[in-house]
């Protein structure tokens, strides 16, 4: 059993992620993402301005007048959520901690998947395969999806992308919509990235917190990896201290954004301190031009 504060925080959460969904991304997200292809309906009486190509001959010369064959999308998808769980996410100095922005942007993007009978199953990893939670549909497999985002307890706190982007090739062999959504924070997963990419339709969110960029200027401080446990002083008043932290930083997220380039992937940054919506709304537009 869920303590109830705990209980009433997911309710309030599945609301919030549901009523974004149904409201702000009204049929976006269905024409950024196509099924795989065009069925065959049924054939009806041509209506001028029908498409020639699509006469039906035989039913025509049958029935002595020209009748039309209609189709319509194949639509069924499998949406497969990629979600990053090792301890650089229990990280925030804005709104929220990146696990609950994490959380955030998943529940909206299984809502937006069921409520065009999509299938959506997850994928919690951290250096190891976490939990996953095969596709399904339906608002109750939303509801459990979000509950394991919220109150799952990761063995390791260390993160390792290609063990997840490996798995999702294992057991998801059809062609699948993917959001890996994760802090970018590991490195030499290039190879399993690009193999994913050739399979599915893969998209990267990159969930970032502010102070990540920047250190704040307030003299000698401990800091701690949360993966690692590694600690380490050092003085964010010293200007030399500063400058390599930012160039790491800047060489770390162009590094991600030239890797996505190249592999043909999407990248979408989110961060604690902004907007969620909009970033998404951005994506799905961008989607629907190309398309």
């Amino acid at each position: 059993m869920l303590p109830e504060a705990l209980l009433k925080k997911i309710q309030t959460f599945h609301f919030h992620t549901k009523r974004l969904a149904d409201d702000l991304f009204a049929g976006q997200y269905e024409s950024a993402f196509k099924g795989r292809g065009m069925e065959f309906a049924e054939v009806r009486e041509y209506q001028p301005g029908d498409d020639i190509r699509t006469i039906d001959w035989n039913v025509s010369a049958r029935f002595g007048r020209p009748f039309v064959k209609v189709f319509h999308e194949e639509r069924e998808l499998t949406v497969m959520l990629i979600l990053d769980l090792s301890g650089s996410n229990l990280f925030g100095t804005r709104k929220k901690f990146k696990r609950e922005l994490l959380a955030e942007v998943a529940g909206m993007l299984a809502f937006l998947a069921i409520r065009t009978n999509d299938k959506v199953g997850a994928i919690l990893f951290s250096s190891q395969v976490e939990k996953y939670i095969p596709p399904k549909k339906g608002p109750s497999h939303v509801w459990r999806l979000i509950k394991e985002i919220f109150t799952y307890e990761p063995e390791n706190l260390t993160t390792n992308l290609e063990v997840a982007l490996s798995f999702l090739n294992r057991v998801t062999r059809r062609h699948a919509i993917v959001f890996l959504i994760t802090d970018g924070l590991d490195t030499h997963f290039e190879r399993p990235l690009r193999l994913t990419a050739k399979k599915h339709d893969l998209t990267i969110i990159r969930i970032s917190d502010p102070a990540e960029d920047r250190l704040p200027r307030i003299g000698p401080m401990t800091l701690k990896d949360p993966e690692t446990g590694e600690l380490a002083l050092i003085n964010t008043a010293n200007k030399a201290v500063q400058t390599r932290w930012h160039a790491y930083r800047e060489q770390h997220v162009a590094a991600l954004a030239d890797m996505a380039k190249r592999a043909g992937i999407d990248l979408v940054d989110i961060r604690t301190d902004g907007p969620v919506v909009q970033p998404l709304i951005r994506l799905f537009n961008m989607r629907r031009k190309r398309l």
